[in-house]
């Protein structure tokens, strides 16, 4: 294993334990950085001592040349930035390269939000006369009762949720735990779900998991994502949408309907409320789609 590798295994370790990054985070992190010191190793560099401005712009340059969009540029030049400031930090390196480099400017694209009929037409599509369309119909209600991100959501264990308190418990990005109200639709099919659905899941075996997939199992994400796009094809929704869009959704409906930015950030786990802001400019979008649409002047 070559020092650069070690010290990169060293990364990722004190990053998953000492911050706690998600899963998806530092499967990113891996693969970016990855690619990074595969570089570096094909232009001779053994050392990050060695590594200099020059060599991180010539990685970024072929990153581009190979079609890497200013988004997908952006984050990579996050990892190297972490990546060489816990280098430094560690004592590994003298100085950082990363510190004159310059992060390319991002256009903010306004996220995918269903309607509200179009909210409705996704719930009813599981058949919840069976066990797994009960399970779903509980998932989805929830997803867009509570904004939960879907790693959150399949994560969540049987005590996750109180139904008597109305309120659910989940850990977000860098292990940090909120507690998000839920609707009492969602508490219904929640109810429904665990006395009707659930139990024939378990195909006995003794588990804390809440959403059960194949063989008793957590449900995965991509599990979930699949079957959110069939209801979606069900429901004839055409346009394309994930688990996130009902958090796009939910966050989306509740501005529209009032709530204060302050609140919607609380509940979606946002760090930065600049972040949650996004959503305003949906909203706008959204009125001025209908003005146009309906004003007899427009």
């Amino acid at each position: 294993m070559s020092e650069l590798q070690k010290h990169l295994d060293k990364f990722l370790n004190a990053i998953a334990v000492e911050r706690g990054v998600a899963d998806n985070t530092l499967a990113a992190y891996s693969r970016d950085l990855g690619r990074y010191l595969a570089f570096l190793e094909a232009q001779g560099i053994a050392s990050p001592e060695k590594v200099s401005l020059s060599h991180l712009q010539a990685f970024l340059a072929a990153l581009r040349d190979s079609g890497l969009s200013p988004r997908s540029a952006a984050r990579t030049i996050s990892a190297l930035r972490t990546f060489h400031r816990f280098l430094a930090g560690r004592g590994h390196v003298h100085s950082d390269p990363t510190s004159l480099l310059r992060t390319p400017r991002v256009p903010r694209s306004l996220p995918n939000v269903l309607s509200g009929d179009e909210v409705e037409r996704l719930l009813q599509a599981p058949d919840v006369s069976k066990s797994r369309g009960l399970r779903d119909k509980a998932m989805l209600e929830l997803l867009y009762a509570t904004g939960l991100r879907v790693s959150e959501l399949t994560s969540l264990s049987l005590t996750a949720v109180d139904p008597t308190v109305g309120f659910v418990r989940c850990m977000g990005k860098g292990a940090k735990e909120r507690v998000v109200p839920v609707g009492s639709s969602a508490l219904t099919w929640l109810k429904e779900y665990l006395a009707r659905g659930r139990p024939s899941l378990t195909t006995g075996k003794d588990t804390s998991v809440l959403f059960l997939g194949r063989g008793g199992r957590r449900l995965t994400r991509q599990g979930f994502w699949k079957s959110v796009r069939s209801y979606a094809r069900k429901a004839g929704i055409a346009k394309h949408i994930s688990p996130h869009t009902l958090r796009h959704s939910f966050a989306t409906h509740l501005l529209e309907h009032g709530a204060d930015l302050r609140s919607v950030q609380l509940m979606l786990g946002h760090a930065d409320i600049s972040t949650t802001q996004i959503y305003t400019h949906v909203s706008r979008a959204r009125l001025r789609e209908i003005h146009e649409r309906f004003h007899p002047r427009s």
